[in-house]
């Protein structure tokens, strides 16, 4: 099973395969993708590298984490890969499963407001719309 390591901190404009060389120095069997940004097309300052070899990526990352390339010092560490239902990353998606179901959705406490009308008040962000209302109903009734 191939391990992916993430390498972050890379500089925006850089040359793709002048960073493979420098992995493939390392070990055979490495493939890597840098993230870009679709409105510049510029690279997002990371990547990510699948390795075929566990020594490989072992030793991949303990010899470029910390690295200097191009003036940055690369950061390089393992991956988690993410489920394809959890939604991940900032789109709040979780991968612990709190549900005896199996399903990997967060279970979510919610406070549900009832929208029934309620007779004894209207509700205050109508209030003066409501109000307008009442007095053109008024006015018709009148003018009849």
């Amino acid at each position: 099973m191939s391990v992916r390591l993430y390498i972050g901190n890379l500089p925006q404009t850089f040359e793709s395969k002048e960073l493979e060389a420098l992995l493939g120095s390392i070990g055979a069997g490495i493939r890597f993708k840098a993230v870009f940004d679709r409105d510049t097309g510029a690279c997002r300052g990371f990547g990510f590298a699948n390795v075929e070899d566990e020594k490989v990526a072992d030793a991949l990352i303990e010899k470029l984490n910390g690295h200097d390339f191009n003036g940055n010092s690369l950061r390089v560490e393992r991956s988690e890969r993410r489920d394809s239902n959890n939604g991940g990353g900032r789109r709040g998606g979780s991968s612990s499963n709190s549900n005896s179901q199996g399903s990997s959705r967060k279970e979510v406490k919610k406070v549900v407001h009832s929208d029934a009308p309620n007779e004894a008040a209207p509700d205050p962000r109508w209030a003066g719309e409501l109000s307008k209302l009442k007095e053109l109903l008024a006015n018709q009734k009148t003018a009849v």
